[in-house]
């Protein structure tokens, strides 16, 4: 089957991308349409969590915008955060990003190299014993929980991001031959817009493992995985699809 038009569940990029060349060298039409978006949970969501801030000693970012949320609900729920709390991020960045709400003393903010588990050796044995708050998302993968829990560490956590599905019902699927999924969420948000979806002759392209086994556990199949070694992205992935004429790498 010929592949006309693609559908990428993201917001569309700005200025050139490598979706351009793949619209340029094979003339497909490419539309972007994001299935979700992310916001700070509410104050009487948060509170509903039960969670004291103050008792703990550290917290634990894993995005910008987990950042913004925690320090709102701060503000809006009266929590004065003692000069004396550490953070730990998962990337320099992240916590660089931080200097929007404090001021930035490398005596208490730490990051890794943007894994996980980067982000718990920068902690190591010098901080193993703070009581860490995990700063999540609704979403959030259990590989936190669980390395946290390998090495010991106090932890808790609390929702300060929730993932909310987009309405899609608009978008005629079979209209396209080719979907390309980022995210669990993303499947997620087609099972609820489209309760009763088939699959048919779509073929999806996923990114990374949660994705595949969030299509799989929803009875879809993965024609196209990403990334693997001969296509690192799912441009790359599509590229090669293409030039092969619609063949799958499974």
């Amino acid at each position: 089957m010929e592949t006309k038009r693609i559908l990428i569940s993201q917001t569309e990029p700005s200025g050139t991308s490598p979706y351009t060349d793949l619209i340029a060298k094979w003339g497909v039409s490419i539309d972007f349409r994001p299935f979700f978006r992310v916001e700070g949970v509410s104050v009487r969501d948060f509170i509903a969590q039960r969670v004291t801030i103050l008792d703990y000693t550290a917290i634990v970012f894993t995005s910008r915008l987990a950042i913004d949320s925690f320090f709102k609900i701060c503000e809006q729920t009266r929590v004065n955060v003692p000069e004396t709390m550490k953070y730990f991020c998962q990337s320099e960045a992240i916590a660089v990003y931080l200097q929007k709400y404090i001021v930035y003393r490398k005596r208490k903010i730490f990051y890794g190299t943007g894994t996980v588990a980067s982000m718990v050796a920068a902690i190591g044995t010098k901080h193993k014993n703070e009581n860490f708050l995990i700063a999540c998302t609704d979403s959030l993968k259990p590989d936190v929980h669980k390395l946290f829990t390998k090495e010991n560490l106090k932890h808790g956590s609390a929702v300060f991001v929730r993932t909310v599905n987009n309405d899609i019902r608009d978008i005629n699927l079979h209209e396209y031959q080719v979907a390309a999924f980022y995210s669990p969420a993303d499947v997620k948000s087609l099972q609820d817009n489209y309760p009763d979806f088939r699959q048919d002759n779509l073929v999806f392209v996923t990114y990374g493992p949660s994705t595949a086994k969030a299509m799989k556990e929803a009875g879809l199949a993965v024609a196209i995985p990403a990334p693997t070694p001969e296509a690192r992205s799912i441009a790359e992935a599509l590229a090669r699809y293409l030039e092969t004429g619609g063949t799958t790498h499974e």
